[in-house]
């Protein structure tokens, strides 16, 4: 990944601060694409070599559109994204407010959207598009309702990008995460939930962001994933396999 230019939304906390770090260590310059706030300065703060701060919401196209063309203008070209940009909810469906719901979709679905056709609109040949989604876009969970359904989207819109923007040399893939441990996990996750999802897991326990951080390097790289597209790769600890057990 040295010398390449990734856009990572979310990139200021939880899994998109992990591939941050890690194409940092990979000598890649990372655009991070994320609220204002706290997360945002505390990163602006480090002063980090190879790590960009565009503070702003990846639902605002505009926004988005220029921060690409700036990163093209001073790099040459953009050749990756990863979306990890997202906000949940965990509430019985017949609870969940509609704006709660349209919010939900515009940030996780139509933020991909609209970070992925900028972002591919920098790229020059091979590039990669990462979506991170979630075992919830595969499988319903209760009371992740809205959160799977903004999540399965996404999973089958990476889909059918893979498809169309093959021919212009550039993957889409998909990471579907099982729990992992990261704020926006432990302010959703009661005790009772956790001890729901372990029971729920072949490996006994949460997964570290590095961990869902090394999967999507992996498929960011054409070196290692050069011939993987239109692929959802579950990082879940066994979630999805997981059958009837003896007691």
């Amino acid at each position: 990944m040295q010398g390449k230019v990734v856009i990572v939304t979310g990139g200021a906390s939880g899994i998109g601060r992990a591939v941050v770090d890690r194409l940092c260590a990979e000598g890649a310059v990372a655009a991070v694409f994320d609220l204002p706030g706290a997360a945002m300065d505390a990163l602006a703060a480090e002063g980090r070599a190879g790590v960009e701060i565009f503070p702003l919401d990846i639902t605002d196209e505009a926004a988005v559109t220029a921060a690409a063309a700036d990163l093209r203008q001073r790099h040459g070209a953009v050749h990756g994204v990863v979306n990890s940009a997202g906000i949940a909810t965990v509430c019985p469906a017949m609870e969940v407010d509609t704006q709660t719901f349209r919010r939900i979709l515009d940030v996780n679905v139509i933020g991909c959207f609209i970070v992925t056709r900028a972002a591919v609109a920098q790229m020059e040949g091979e590039g990669a598009v990462v979506n991170i989604a979630s075992v919830s876009g595969i499988r319903g969970n209760e009371g992740r309702m809205a959160y799977g359904a903004s999540k399965g989207a996404v999973i089958m819109m990476g889909n059918s990008l893979s498809v169309e923007l093959a021919p212009l040399g550039i993957r889409v893939n998909t990471v579907a995460p099982g729990p992992v441990d990261t704020p926006m996990v432990l302010a959703h996750h009661s005790q009772e939930m956790r001890e729901g999802w372990l029971n729920a897991l072949s490996i006994k326990r949460y997964a570290l962001p590095e961990e869902i951080a090394e999967a999507t390097i992996f498929l960011l790289d054409s070196r290692r994933s050069g011939f993987i597209t239109g692929h959802t790769l579950a990082v879940d600890g066994g979630f999805l396999s997981r059958g009837t057990v003896n007691p």
